[in-house]
Parts: C-alpha cells; sequence; structure tokens
C-alpha cells in the first residue's frame, strides 16, 4: 500500500507488543491491527502520533479510537470470518477497517455528514469496502439485520432497545455504556428470541452517542 513505509509497519509493530502486554490476547485481533496504517487516518499533523496507543481528534468533534479501545471491543466481539457486523459510528474509518481485515461483512453506520463524506472516499481508497450508511445509530439497520455482532464506539446512555432487536440468536453487541463522566465497557449476548445477558468489563471514555443525524 503507498505511503506505507517500513517505519510505519515497525511501529506498528511495537503498537501491537504495547496493547498485548495490556492484556489483548486474540492474535486475530493483534494481526489485524498490525495490518491497518493507522497513519493514513489521521490529519497529517497527527501522523507522528498515528502509532501511540492513544485517541486523537478527527474533525466534527470526534476522535479516532485508542489502538487498545479498539483492540478491546474487537476481542470481546468474538469475530468470525464472514460474520455480518453492524458498527456504530464510523468516525475515521478505522475500526472498520480493523473488522475487515479479520474477514467480517461490515455495516457501518455515521450521523455526522462530514465525517460520512470523508471515509466513503478514504476506506474504498486503502482497499476496504464496508456498507456504508448515513443515519442515526440508536436505530441501527433493520432492513439488513439481524447481525453476528454490533460494536458502538461512542457512549451510550442505555442500550438502545432497537440494536439488542437486530442481534443474531447467539450475536454479541459490545457497547460503552454511560455511568456519570465514564463509560462501563459493557458486552450483550442474545441468547434468546427475548433473552439477552450482560457482562461488564471496567470503565473506558468515549464521545457521547448523540440520536438523529447531522
Amino acid at each position: 500500500m503507498e505511503n506505507d513505509t517500513l517505519q510505519h509497519r515497525g511501529m506498528r509493530k511495537r503498537l501491537i507488543e504495547t496493547i498485548a502486554q495490556k492484556g489483548i490476547t486474540d492474535k486475530n485481533v493483534l494481526d489485524a491491527i498490525g495490518r491497518v496504517p493507522r497513519h493514513l487516518f489521521m490529519e497529517s499533523s497527527f501522523i507522528r502520533f498515528a502509532y501511540k496507543d492513544q485517541a486523537f481528534p478527527i474533525g466534527a468533534g470526534q476522535t479516532i479510537s485508542q489502538p487498545y479501545t479498539v483492540a478491546f471491543q474487537t476481542q470481546l466481539l468474538q469475530v468470525e470470518p464472514n460474520a455480518k457486523i453492524l458498527e456504530i459510528g464510523t468516525g475515521s474509518g478505522y475500526q472498520a477497517a480493523v473488522l475487515l481485515e479479520m474477514g467480517a461483512q461490515v455495516f457501518t453506520i455515521e450521523r455526522q455528514q462530514e465525517l460520512f463524506v470523508k471515509v466513503q472516499q478514504l476506506l474504498p481508497q486503502m482497499g476496504y469496502n464496508p456498507r456504508f450508511f448515513y443515519g442515526d445509530g440508536y436505530k441501527g439497520l433493520p432492513t439488513y439485520g439481524p447481525f453476528d455482532g454490533i460494536v458502538v464506539t461512542a457512549g451510550a446512555p442505555s442500550i438502545p432497545n432497537d440494536l439488542k432487536t437486530q442481534m443474531a440468536i447467539g450475536g454479541r453487541m459490545v457497547i460503552p455504556v454511560s455511568k456519570g463522566d465514564h463509560q462501563v465497557m459493557t458486552l450483550l449476548q442474545r441468547r434468546g428470541e427475548n433473552e439477552w445477558e450482560e457482562q461488564l468489563y471496567g470503565d473506558f471514555a468515549f464521545v457521547p452517542m448523540v440520536k438523529g443525524t447531522n
């Protein structure tokens, strides 16, 4: 891939070592992050920070998530090849690229028009082709479900019912749920038609999940 140098690949290798030390054990997740050129998702002024394990602004009041957070959410999803994954909040497109590297079919929805237009051009240029949608993440994509996995990349006040019903039986949703000034990473598994099981995985910081489009 052009603009992806040996130096960039070396920096990614060190990034993978860092997030592995923080507890990411899924080799498929680590390998996918090792293949995605994160620096191409960032404004040029931030490129030298591209492989630090931290979040950075991408415009429209949004951020590109910390690689550890992307890895943590992806690991909880337990992505199988060809799994149908719904991403709520395309943002920079980085999380979608990681999921595509893992062989998932990715349906991604973004409410910020500025980011939606930008990422629709960027990802295909890099060889990544999710299904893009402009809309309200709270509503999901009912006509395209059910989904094997749903990943929400913003802090929700609670788990949206529309998303719960779009999960396949046996499907998993990973969503940060707001508790005060932070969010608790929540894994929801659908066990039956009207049965869900919830597990909590510690505190994270996300931008808030907003209704409607912009």
